[in-house]
């Protein structure tokens, strides 16, 4: 029987290639769009279509005729109307350590929110910024606006 000895720097290097520690996972899909909803990641905007994968820090836009609804992991249900700009900050689903976060901005537009297990699990863990306040998602679902 052979024996190998791997080095700690190669050993950190296995781990972080590991899907399950990757940070650029997906946290949830888009279910329906318009032709007039985007993603915007850094410097990249490409279509929202169905099957679009969302990550944390991603850029949802609409324009004056657009709407997009999404999916997280943990079931939350996001739709999304004309004119809007929303952005997931922070996701966490670890049910099973007892880590769930949740943390979104909305900058303009309408939103509509059904929770999923985070906010069912640990309700102080969801929350919606917007521009004149934060709402706190307390095991539930809100309509929400955001105008200029």
């Amino acid at each position: 029987m052979r024996r190998y000895k791997l080095s700690g720097l190669c050993l950190l290097w296995l781990l972080s290639a590991s899907p399950a520690h990757s940070d650029d996972s997906p946290i949830g899909y888009v279910k329906t769009s318009t032709p007039n909803a985007v993603l915007i990641t850094g410097s990249k905007t490409e279509p929202a279509v169905v099957g679009s994968a969302i990550h944390v820090g991603c850029i949802i836009k609409t324009d004056t005729n657009g709407t997009l609804g999404l999916t997280l992991k943990d079931n939350t249900v996001l739709s999304f109307g004309p004119d809007t700009e929303f952005e997931i900050t922070q996701f966490l689903y670890r049910p099973t350590d007892e880590q769930l976060k949740l943390d979104m901005n909305l900058l303009k537009g309408t939103l509509h929110y059904i929770s999923g297990v985070i906010a069912k699990l640990k309700p102080t863990a969801v929350q919606l910024n917007t521009p004149a306040g934060i709402i706190g998602a307390r095991g539930t679902h809100f309509v929400v606006k955001v105008e200029d």
